[in-house]
Formats: C-alpha cells, sequence, structure tokens
C-alpha cells in the first residue's frame, strides 16, 4: 500500500531539493527514504529504480528552466531575448546546482521528445529568429549557444573564474555582446 501523501510528483520534488543539496550523482533512492524516514522498499510503489528518480528530476528540471525561460524571453527580441535567456539558464545553474546537472542527464529519444527540452529548442529557434538564420546556420547558433552557456555556467560554478579580475558577471556580460553581434554577422559557409 503506498505510504500516504508520497508521489511520484512529491518523489520528484524531494528529490531535485536533494540534488541542490549534495549533488546530483549522490541522489538515490536510498537517500530519498531517508529524508522520508521511510524504508527503501515503501518508494518502490511510486518510483521503478534511482534511473526512474533520476529522470523524473531531470524532467522537472527541465520544465522549471522552461517556464522561466518562457517568461523571462516573452515580448522580447533580438539581444535583449538572447540576454533575458542566458540569464535564466545562469541563475537557475546558480540557484539549483543539483537540478542544472541533472537537466543535462541524457534521456532516451521518446522521453527527450516528450520532455520541456523541445520547448528550450523552440525558445532558442524564435530567438534565433531575430537574427534571420536559417537552416543549418540555425541548428548550428543552436548548438553554439547551448555550448557557450554551458561551459560558462560550467566553469563558473567550479570556480574557474574566481582567482583573477574583472568579475565573471562582467565577463558574462561581455559573452552575450559578442554572441549578439556575432549572430547579426553570422559568417558565410566557407
Amino acid at each position: 500500500m503506498p505510504r500516504v501523501g508520497l508521489t511520484p510528483e512529491r518523489l520528484a520534488q524531494a528529490g531535485a531539493e536533494l540534488a541542490d543539496e549534495i549533488g546530483f550523482e549522490q541522489v538515490t533512492v536510498s537517500a530519498l527514504a531517508r529524508r522520508f524516514d521511510v524504508k527503501v522498499a515503501s518508494l518502490y510503489s511510486h518510483i521503478k529504480n534511482s534511473q526512474d528518480l533520476k529522470t523524473r528530476i531531470a524532467l522537472l528540471a527541465l520544465a522549471e528552466m522552461a517556464d522561466r525561460a518562457a517568461d523571462a524571453v516573452a515580448g522580447r527580441a533580438g539581444k535583449d531575448a538572447l540576454t533575458a535567456f542566458a540569464e535564466v539558464y545562469r541563475d537557475y545553474a546558480r540557484e539549483h546546482p543539483g537540478r542544472y546537472a541533472a537537466a543535462r542527464l541524457p534521456l532516451d529519444p521518446q522521453t527527450a521528445a516528450a520532455s520541456a527540452g523541445v520547448r528550450h529548442a523552440q525558445m532558442t529557434r524564435a530567438i534565433l529568429r531575430g537574427y534571420d538564420l536559417s537552416e543549418p546556420d540555425q541548428t548550428h547558433a543552436v548548438r553554439l549557444l547551448g555550448s557557450v552557456f554551458h561551459g560558462y555556467v560550467s566553469l563558473e560554478a567550479s570556480g574557474g573564474f574566481s582567482h583573477s579580475a574583472p568579475d565573471s558577471s562582467q565577463t558574462w556580460a561581455r559573452v552575450l555582446d559578442s554572441l549578439d553581434s556575432l549572430l547579426r554577422n553570422w559568417p558565410e559557409p566557407p
């Protein structure tokens, strides 16, 4: 019999909170059971295994990020939209490091297609329409933005920019200025 109050959604939320506290890789069904002061077996009424739990946390993180990004970019275009989108990405990673790591979890194709990851891609492409990029350049630009955002956020989170001036926020602003300039002046293929 399922324990009253425990649901897959509640477990995913608690798992996300735990990921932010101890790191996504450390989240297990056992750790979650300790959090609720229940036996591990009682959680298996709601989730299949640790991979299922991690997938649910990843889906929750992707949805939270997509909701924030949609709110941030609504009514914006060009550099304003690009900056708003990038700031959501960076802020989310700083506020929720475990969830951010979860959002990077590889998902099977069917789960990925039904996830909020699709909304992320759609928003990125909507932003890029303001730069008048066509395919395949739009796909190249989507990959570029994802790589830059993830790389910067990851290096910043690991302390990679804390040892020298200027402050990383100043560099982040310059990175966004540079991306805007590159997108406005996208090079022709060789």
